[in-house]
């Protein structure tokens, strides 16, 4: 039996048969496959509207690093990047990615992702503009574009850190994981305001300190997703309604960049949903819409992502992707995406596991570059030794079926890096058992039901 996969059926996909691509001919496939796959990701590519020339087709995608300060009763020590972040990030560099993007950067100091976020908030004592030089240094030292990813958690941000969130409107978001979240408060009209403005300020911040561009999260159900989809925007004004209104905020913050920063080569970029894969949600009708805005905006590149944290996964059988279906979880989506899309450039992460596959992405049509995350935190010179050839796979992992405890495992794969230690191999069933019996060990209960059930 076929595994399930939401887009294989999807009636706008079935439009372009797999095995019958527009722009793409048996012919040239052929010729694609005559080549090693490396000569295709080692390409440099170069962004429509800003001009600027990534030096092959990889790109480190955001994850949360949480290696800033955090302090639990004065939100003024929060958020300062480290030393730990900076050795990160001359580590990602020396493994030759082309372009760099850094985790979830929280734009107001006390609605956060995570304890440990980077903040770059104006209320802050400061703006820790020498602290994002020296990421910045570190993550360009070998040749890297490096962007910024900026982020506000809208709704979903854990009742410890934020009992009163603020979001597009008042629909709570259900606990997750045993993590329990506050009824939102709906922004007003001069709250949007101020969040476009905190929006532009830190990439201003990050212009200054030498990062090459910003990257907008509007996926995963934080609060530029929250305010494109129906279920989490029920607002009658300007902000909401109709999908162009929906879009309103995220087309303001970018013409606020751009007033703020006035540098053409600066790189605008964006992590969208292809879909939110829960009711009322964002869709795959909507989302090429909004993409479509975007490129209008100037958006040097789009970065396809799926799902949301109120989206459960209960059984393997309930997986929204898989990558026995095909290598790349959102390959149908950003091939459909791209044959929409005249310029802004087109980037599939998540699911790549060999250089072949991640080739493939390529030469059909489907993505102009690869994204990469975990792998590249088991493996930070994965990108480099695939472009040298001596590696074709990336490493795998004996960890049974849960999507959070692999996100867990990956986290603590970064702090190893930070800190300069070795990092845990968990392609190794030892090491595997050992962390899991650590985490039931020190996670509360309710949080230990959700990974390991």
């Amino acid at each position: 039996m076929q595994p399930f996969h939401p887009y294989v059926h999807h009636p706008l996909i079935q439009q372009y048969p797999f095995t019958q691509q527009p722009k793409q001919t048996t012919a040239s496939r052929y010729m694609v496959s005559m080549f090693d796959p490396v000569e295709l990701l080692r390409q440099p590519v170069t962004f429509p509207f800003s001009g600027r020339t990534a030096k092959n087709r990889f790109l480190k995608s955001a994850m949360s690093e949480r290696l800033a300060t955090f302090s639990t009763f004065d939100p003024c020590g929060r958020g300062q990047p480290t030393e730990e972040l900076v050795r990160l990030y001359e580590t990602w560099a020396k493994g030759d990615i082309g372009i760099i993007v850094t985790g979830n950067i929280q734009i107001k100091k006390d609605h956060l992702e995570a304890t440990g976020n980077t903040i770059i908030d104006r209320d802050l004592p400061s703006d820790y503009l020498q602290e994002w030089t020296e990421v910045a240094r570190a993550a360009k030292s070998q040749g890297s574009l490096v962007i910024g990813q900026l982020n506000h958690p809208g709704r979903q941000v854990s009742i410890n850190i934020q009992p009163y969130p603020e979001a597009p409107s008042d629909v709570e978001q259900p606990s997750t994981g045993g993590v329990l979240f506050g009824r939102p408060t709906p922004l007003t009209r001069d709250g949007i305001k101020d969040i476009v403005d905190r929006f532009a300020y830190a990439a201003f911040i990050l212009h200054r300190a030498g990062f090459d561009g910003v990257q907008l999260h509007v996926a995963h159900g934080y609060l530029l997703s929250q305010f494109l989809a129906t279920r989490t925007n029920t607002r009658t004004d300007e902000y909401g309604g109709s999908l162009a209104n929906r879009a309103q905020i995220l087309l303001e913050i970018i013409v606020a960049i751009r007033h703020a920063i006035q540098s053409p080569s600066f790189i605008i970029s964006v992590k969208l949903n292809s879909q939110d894969s829960i009711p009322d949600g964002l869709c795959i009708e909507e989302s090429i819409m909004v993409a479509k805005l975007l490129e209008n905006a100037g958006v040097d590149f789009i970065e396809v992502s799926g799902g949301a944290y109120e989206q459960i996964i209960r059984s393997p059988r309930d997986k929204p992707y898989t990558v026995e279906t095909r290598e790349g979880y959102f390959v149908e989506y950003a091939e459909l995406l791209r044959s929409h899309l005249t310029l802004s450039k087109v980037v599939a992460t998540g699911g790549f596991q060999t250089s072949q596959g991640m080739a493939d992405g390529v030469s059909r049509g489907a993505a102009d570059i690869i994204g990469l995350a975990r792998p590249l935190t088991a493996e930070p010179f994965l990108v480099r030794d695939i472009l040298r050839g001596e590696k074709k796979k990336s490493k795998g992992d004996k960890f049974p079926e849960s999507p959070m405890l692999r996100f867990v495992a990956s986290a603590a794969q970064i702090a190893e890096i930070g800190n300069g230690q070795d990092i845990t191999d968990f392609d190794n069933a030892f090491h595997v058992a050992r962390f899991i019996a650590k985490m039931q060990k020190e996670i509360p209960a309710a949080i230990s039901e959700a990974l390991f059930s």
